[in-house]
Order: structure tokens, then sequence, then C-alpha cells
């Protein structure tokens, strides 16, 4: 079973949101996913509720997972495996030390969600470069981008965190639909699949899922991987006609 962890010190980079339209597009693609919520807020849960209220086609289990239980995560993991579930995404609260370590020691992806802003491009450098020193695979995701064609912002927070070390593709928009979605308990991929965000975030999980077999051909010594090209931003357009879903 894969792992992927999303983790920022910063609140408000859109972790829950990733966290949850991620493990759509993994099932999506034929994914067992268990999605762990270790945020005392609890969004991830709630956002479950929703889920099973819209009747989502979809299935991904979601469940709390308590700081205390961190201690047996590797017998979690090797329980889920055996019970059939091929991937597992962890949505965690910010500035967490301990608890943190204990998950991204069992990690095989952390993905670091930034806004294009000064002040969260350095806590998740900061970040990153803890990942780095303890020798796991990390890479910074952009979002909530403006959505503009090669927005000066954007392009230079990319450049700025290239220079830190890998940027996942691709850049990841402001868009309605994010918020509109998890709203009712629903993933991007689903609430309008010919959309903008639902090709983000097909995108985003073509490229972590490429990284899981990357990862077996990575020297373990402090190299690090070269960035990952960044795809442009297109100008904003008329939306398509969402499907139906269910109110929150």
């Amino acid at each position: 079973m894969r792992t992927i962890v999303l983790l920022t010190q910063k609140g408000g980079t859109g972790k829950t949101t990733l966290a949850a339209s991620l493990a759509v597009a993994a099932a999506q693609s034929g994914e067992r996913v268990i999605a762990l919520d270790l945020d005392p807020q609890a969004s991830l849960v709630h956002w479950a509720e929703r889920r099973a209220a819209a009747h989502a086609v979809n299935r991904i289990m979601v469940e709390p997972l308590e700081r205390e239980r961190l201690q047996r995560l590797r017998a979690i993991l090797d329980g889920l495996a055996s019970a059939g579930f091929t991937l597992a995404i962890f949505d965690t609260a910010g500035a967490d030390g301990p608890a943190v370590r204990l998950i991204t020691e069992a990690a095989d992806l952390c993905l670091l969600p930034a806004r294009p802003t000064r002040l969260d491009m350095e806590a998740t450098a900061a970040t990153f470069r803890a990942l780095f020193l303890a020798k796991r695979k990390a890479a910074f995701v952009l979002n909530q981008c403006p959505v503009t064609y090669r927005s000066s912002r954007a392009g230079q927070a990319a450049k700025g965190l290239t220079e830190l070390g890998v940027l996942a593709e691709p850049m990841l928009a402001t868009r309605m639909d994010y918020q509109d979605a998890i709203a009712a308990g629903l993933g991007v991929t689903e609430y309008d699949p010919g959309g903008r965000a639902a090709a983000e975030i097909k995108t985003l999980w073509n490229w972590s899922r490429a990284q899981f077999g990357s990862a077996k051909n990575e020297s373990k010594s402090d190299a690090k991987s070269e960035p990952n090209e960044l795809k442009s931003e297109r100008p904003a357009e008329h939306r398509p006609s969402r499907q139906a879903a269910a109110a929150a």
C-alpha cells in the first residue's frame, strides 16, 4: 500500500480540499482508498459525512486518526493493506511536530501545499528542508494561484519553489469548483468532471502516482531530485455546466 501525506505548517493552504479531491481521483483510477484525518477540526471527516448524504458513487473510507494511535501507525497500515486498501491519504494538522514526524516516517510521498505568497513559501520551505534531511520524498504543490494566464505572482512563486526543491505538476488555480465540491461532499472530478479544476486534480494525481515508481530508483543519499517542468495556467473561460450534485 502507498501513502500520501498532505503537510504544511501554515493553515489555509488547502490541505483538506486537496486530500479529498485526490482521494476521489485515485478511487476513480482504480485505487482502493482510505483517507485518515489527523486534524482535530475533523474537516475531512465532516466532508465524508456530507459525502454519504450525497450518495457519491466512488467509495472512499474516511476515518479519524487520533494522536495516541500514531505509535501503532505501522501496524495500522499493515492491517489496512491486508484488508485490501491500496492507498492511504493523510490530512494533517499544522505545526504538530511529534505527530507529523511519525506520519512522515511512513509516507511514500509528502505533498506540501503553498499559496503564492511569501509567508506561505517561507513556512513551506522550512518543512521541505526538514523532510529532505529526513530523506523523505517531498514536493511542493503551488495552490490557489490567480486564474490568469502566466500570472507573474504564480510564476515567481513557482521559480522560487523549484529553486528549493521539487514542484509538483500542475499549478492549481483558485476556482470555486474546489469549494463547491467539498461543500457537497464530492471531489472536483465528480462535481464537474469536464471542468478545469477536475483537469488539475487528475494531473496532480497522475504526477503523484508516477512518483511511487520513481521512488524505487532514487538513491538514498542526500542528492535532490530534479524539479519537474511546470505546466502553464490557461486563461479562465466560461465554465461548463456542472453535473447535478446534492447540496451539503
